[in-house]
């Protein structure tokens, strides 16, 4: 049996995890106005430098015809600037459509895509929303990654996003 060596990928050190659970739930609100659009949102992990580790979801209009749906995905500008440009929509495991007002919750193993063997250490949760016609919003959440007891931590959106609850599982 070969020994384990550690790898390190973009200065981060993987390493053999216990199995650990990392939950996000969502909160889309309703918004009382005229014409009301579902909102495109990017949910992702990056370093506390704010590189990105890991795209968790990205919900965007996937029914129309000839992709026309991924041209607005710019608009989760900070997503789109940072890892979205280079990706190829859709993305098994990540991608899906835009989601109805509601609660929606998002569970991830460790060892498993998208969230596959992320390294011991600091990170932020980063939740964005744009939506036709409305607004946008960024909100993070920083965590411990894998986390010695269950960790929880709940923010509130002001506009776009209504409250957003992470959980994180040993």
């Amino acid at each position: 049996m070969r020994p384990w060596l550690p790898v390190t990928i973009a200065g981060l050190v993987s390493t053999p995890l216990a199995a650990a659970d990392l939950s996000v739930s969502i909160d889309i609100p309703r918004i009382n106005v005229s014409e009301y659009h579902r909102p495109y949102v990017a949910v992702w992990l990056e370093t506390p430098d704010q590189k990105v580790v890991a795209n968790l979801a990205v919900w965007y209009e996937m029914k129309k015809a000839n992709a026309e749906g991924t041209k607005w995905l710019k608009d989760i500008r900070q997503w789109w600037r940072k890892t979205g440009r280079d990706l190829e929509m859709p993305v098994d495991a990540v991608s899906g459509a835009t989601r109805p007002v509601g609660q929606h919750t998002l569970t991830f193993s460790s060892g498993k895509a998208p969230l596959g063997t992320l390294a011991p250490g600091s990170y932020q949760l980063v939740v964005e929303a744009a939506r036709e016609v409305g607004g946008r919003e960024l909100v993070r959440i920083p965590f411990q990654w894998p986390a010695a007891k269950t960790w929880s931590a709940k923010v509130q959106g002001e506009n776009e996003l209504g409250a957003l609850t992470l959980t994180v599982q040993p």
